[in-house]
């Protein structure tokens, strides 16, 4: 594979915006009126939210993915698709690039709920982004 071009620079105060959580997959359920689409009930420790992902037909077993962590957009507009809401994205890798997609996992078990940050106080409870050097 070769890596595809980076995109032009964005400003902090951008980056900042992003509202990425931590998330169990709690159930998975396919959406009858999309080729592509699945339904994510994700668990955020506080509240659940329905997600959908375009993620039908990339994975040979998609019952595997209950129960698993992994990355979320959680602070864009909710979006209507094949007549449901998303309320958040997953943060999926791969795919884009033509190869088998995969997701974007903590390194160990983290409470559902916890930020992604490139700048927060040191709780034990961040993901943290490294976005430069």
């Amino acid at each position: 594979m070769t890596p595809a071009p980076i995109k032009p620079a964005v400003s902090m105060d951008v980056l900042e915006k992003l509202d990425i959580r931590v998330g169990t997959i709690r159930s998975v359920q396919e959406v009858p009126e999309s080729r592509k689409l699945v339904r994510l009930e994700v668990d955020f420790g506080d509240h659940t939210r329905a997600i959908l992902s375009g993620m039908k037909g990339e994975r040979e077993n998609l019952q595997e993915l209950v129960g698993r962590q992994t990355l979320f957009f959680v602070n864009l507009e909710p979006r209507k698709m094949a007549g449901l809401t998303s309320e958040g994205m997953l943060l999926d890798l791969g795919y884009a690039d033509g190869i088998p997609p995969a997701l974007a996992i903590p390194e160990r078990p983290m409470p559902d709920g916890t930020r992604g940050a490139e700048s927060a106080p040191p709780s034990g409870n961040n993901i943290y982004i490294v976005t430069g050097f």
